[in-house]
């Protein structure tokens, strides 16, 4: 298979180790490196996700607990980076098994945190919280097996410690073991694993890229490695976005998408689709809602087209109405189908007709969703069920034989903590996003912000699915490190759209220039 660009490899951990020992081919030097780059980003990491919880204290204590190798190395100096921000914080450092026992790279590590040392404590018994942070580094990922007596008593006396954040470098130390170290967030540091997708232990994934996978030597196990079909989003898909459009744009060539659904009784659910989709950079979006709701939609989004829908006397959208879909489907280059179109047979009957003889490409969501309609015709299509309406739809199959089964002209993305979409032969992760899309909403709005997305690439329905579901995580995280988790609503995360692209393309500056610099 040919990966999708900025999308990197998920490994497994004897591969992530085959590809570390050829990618640094024994130089003491380049593995020293990337300890540093990865304490460094572990630590900007942490910060950015204790912003949910009202930022990191200026006087926060650090709790890092520390084993013998890498994972240890990349906790002591991420503390040492939490430490040099932050000039009144401390930290209290805990060697599972010995200072001794360290590991040259760990040792070298402890080193230049013990320069903090009126900052800096060993902890020889139970940790006495409050801590802002916890940083586990006991094991890495070539941890087998079950958790020794140290360890295993460690873990269990932070557990009942005060502790704000509980991070895991790499994977929670003990993996599956029933006293693993249970993170609220884990930092993949160079390289994703595979058992971070399904640890519970693990909590909220987080990808760091340290730039292991460009421009890698040609060698067969790093190209091995390169082309696997397990992956996850890089932030790069969202290049074209935040880059200048061309100064002949028109509306005529940034996409027409057409927004269907709606009904008397779920009438917010196609209004925040249509919402998104006009946040997407499409140059137009069409609505068709039953009739009865176009004077208010029309008078909260005028730059949408509202098109009136005969309906049924429940108010869902009545078949009489694909005659007029019809004459305007020329004009379109996808289509969005289902959100609060309701279950209606007629309305689900009408779905299934416009599915089957699109010419374009459609998103089906929401009650559109079943398995009647979402085989019919041959248009490509994305599907966006949550795990409910999926197992509707897989009648008991697995993620992936279920995309095997479909792969083709089908992309599904499955919605949950970690997103994936899988198109052919290959299962793409969204890492960002997290509970603040837990509410009513936020799968109406990735609908229409990937329909948007879609209408400017028709042609590469796989694209528009993942630079959505990537873009729209982003702005979630963005809107809950502004404003938190909890007291929020889903459209809320709208007005953080634009930020990312601006972010994303400043950030490409700043690591342009260091790479010039370096």
């Amino acid at each position: 298979m040919t990966p999708l660009p900025n999308t990197h490899p998920v490994l497994s951990c004897e591969e992530a180790i085959a590809f570390e020992k050829a990618l640094f081919g024994g130089d003491a030097g380049a593995e020293w490196n990337a300890m540093r780059a990865a304490g460094l980003a572990v630590a900007e990491a942490v910060l950015e996700d204790f912003r949910e919880i009202g930022g990191f204290p200026a006087d926060g204590r650090v709790l890092v607990l520390c084993g013998k190798g890498r994972n240890g190395g990349d906790a002591l100096l991420a503390a040492r980076a939490l430490l040099e921000k932050f000039p009144k914080a401390s930290a209290d450092v805990r060697f599972v098994h010995g200072q001794k026992a360290l590991r040259p790279p760990a040792a070298r590590a402890a080193e230049l945190l013990w320069a903090c040392r009126d900052r800096v404590q060993t902890l020889h018994g139970p940790p006495a919280g409050p801590y802002a942070v916890c940083l586990d580094g006991i094991f890495g990922h070539s941890f087998r097996g079950k958790l020794d007596e140290p360890s295993a008593r460690a873990i269990e006396e932070t557990r009942r410690a005060e502790i704000s954040l509980r991070a895991a470098v790499d994977l929670p130390s003990g993996l599956d073991d029933p006293g693993a170290f249970r993170a609220d967030f884990s930092y993949a540091t160079g390289v994703v694993k595979k058992p971070l997708l399904y640890l519970p232990a693990a909590g909220r994934p987080r990808y760091l890229d340290l730039g292991f996978f460009r421009d890698l030597p040609k060698t067969r196990a790093l190209r091995a490695s390169w082309k696997a079909p397990c992956r996850v989003l890089t932030t790069g898909l969202l290049a074209d976005l935040a880059a200048f459009r061309r100064p002949t744009l028109h509306k005529y060539a940034a996409g027409h998408v057409f927004v269907i659904g709606g009904s008397r009784n779920l009438p917010g659910a196609v209004l925040m689709s249509v919402r998104a989709a006009l946040k997407s950079g499409a140059g137009l979006v069409s609505a068709f809602v039953p009739k009865s709701l176009v004077p208010a939609f029309a008078a909260r989004l005028p730059e949408a087209m509202w098109i009136g829908w005969p309906e049924l006397p429940d108010g869902s959208l009545s078949p009489e109405g694909f005659p007029r879909l019809r004459e305007r489907l020329p004009a379109a280059n996808a289509l969005v189908i289902g959100p609060g179109m309701g279950r209606d047979p007629e309305t689900l009957t009408l779905a299934r007709d416009i599915i089957a003889s699109s010419p374009v490409p459609l998103v089906i969501d929401a009650d559109a969703l079943q398995s009647t309609t979402v085989h019919a015709g041959r248009a490509p299509r994305i599907l966006t069920p949550h795990t409910g309406e999926f197992a509707r739809l897989a009648q008991g199959m697995s993620f992936e034989k279920f995309a095997e089964q479909t792969g083709g002209f089908i992309t599904t993305v499955l919605k949950g903590p970690v997103t994936r979409v899988a198109a052919n032969d290959a299962v793409y992760h969204n890492f960002s996003g997290g509970p603040v899309l837990a509410r009513a909403g936020s799968g109406d709005l990735l609908a229409g912000l990937v329909g948007g997305l879609l209408a400017q690439c028709p042609a590469e329905p796989l694209s528009a699915a993942v630079r959505g579901v990537l873009w729209h995580g982003l702005a979630a995280d963005a809107l809950a490190r502004e404003r938190g988790q909890t007291a929020v609503m889903a459209t809320e995360l709208l007005e953080f759209l634009p930020a990312i692209l601006r972010r994303h393309n400043l950030r490409n500056h700043e690591a342009a220039a260091r790479q010039k610099q370096g």
